[in-house]
């Protein structure tokens, strides 16, 4: 005898929405398309052409020259955003160099708007690990015998980095540090400089992550002693991570981000359902370089296991998702080979 459920009905055989992939993409939950992704790309100062980054694969640092040509394939592939990270060739102890006009980023982004305007989408990281000698994100203080970065010196270094970018022409700043107060100060000197318009993302929920590695090796920006975890968030807490949120939200950001992406589902999908942002997520250069690494060992499909991180992603709640794969999955899906 058949169980009827409590509408009268046999069980529902969930099955048969399952049935194909035209049905199964009809009743689809999340949907990935290249208007939510966000390429992060690497320019060096005084490069020619392009340079392959080691520890991630077929990821290159670019003069300004092949980053126009990049930029100009994103937008064939309909990916309209770009983080931009950039490698000077000088570094001292504050990190000046980030916020000279003649930098790196800022060159980067005039020429970028010189020659796509408002096509491009251009998000520029505002950080200090890149350009000063220590590789730390931030100015170094000793007090009490013990080196620490100094919160209040290093936002105000930041707050002219995010001004230089401002004025370069970049659409977003992305403040990375987690320093205390940043947001605040940076949107009160955007405001006060008539850049009303430009906004924040916030690197709100950054975790002192195992993953960052070939990003490090990418930007040369390795601490020359300790670490980051006196301003990274504990990867065991939640908590704080919403406390950050938070503060962020509070002091104006426009967007927040959760990084890594994979590893921390579950705040992602807090953060979504406690605050009206929109939310961002770094999917960073470990996550990607693990499904590199299987791939070239024959471990995995490459497709496949991009299509299902990057849902997953947005699964949680992320409406903004920072790949490296974002070109690999717009050409995917341009050539209809998705799974």
């Amino acid at each position: 005898m058949v169980q009827l459920n409590r509408y009268g009905f046999p069980p529902i055989r969930l099955r048969r929405l399952r049935k194909n992939k035209i049905i199964r993409d009809l009743v689809a939950e999340e949907r990935i398309s290249p208007d939510s992704l966000v390429m992060p790309l690497f320019v060096k100062e005084r490069l020619s052409g392009r340079e392959p980054v080691n520890g991630m694969p077929n990821q290159e640092r670019l003069s300004i020259e092949e980053l126009l040509k990049e930029v100009g394939e994103l937008l064939n592939l309909n990916i309209r955003t770009i983080l931009l990270f950039g490698i000077p060739s000088r570094k001292d102890s504050i990190g000046s160099s980030a916020y000279d006009r003649d930098g790196i980023v800022q060159r980067a982004v005039r020429e970028v708007k010189k020659n796509f305007g408002e096509d491009v989408v251009l998000i520029t990281d505002v950080c200090l690990c890149q350009y000063t000698s220590h590789g730390h994100c931030g100015i170094i203080s000793t007090k009490n015998n013990v080196t620490v970065v100094d919160n209040d010196s290093t936002v105000e270094v930041l707050t002219k980095v995010a001004l230089s970018h401002a004025e370069a022409g970049a659409d977003i700043v992305a403040p990375s540090d987690m320093m205390d107060g940043r947001v605040s100060a940076i949107r009160s000197a955007l405001d006060s400089a008539g850049y009303t318009d430009v906004a924040i993302m916030a690197y709100s929920a950054k975790y002192a992550s195992s993953l960052y590695g070939p990003f490090r090796n990418a930007t040369s920006s390795t601490p020359a002693f300790g670490d980051r975890r006196s301003y990274q968030i504990d990867p065991r807490n939640v908590r704080e991570a919403i406390r950050e949120v938070e503060l962020d939200v509070f002091e104006g950001a426009d967007i927040i981000m959760v990084k890594p992406a994979t590893w921390y589902l579950d705040v992602i999908s807090i953060v979504k359902n406690t605050f009206d942002v929109p939310v961002a997520a770094y999917s960073v250069s470990g996550e990607y370089t693990m499904i590199k690494l299987m791939v070239e060992k024959g471990l995995i499909d490459e497709k496949q296991a991009v299509w299902e991180q990057l849902n997953c992603i947005k699964r949680a709640g992320a409406d903004i998702i920072i790949t490296y794969f974002a070109k690999d999955y717009a050409r995917w899906l341009r050539d209809g080979v998705i799974p």
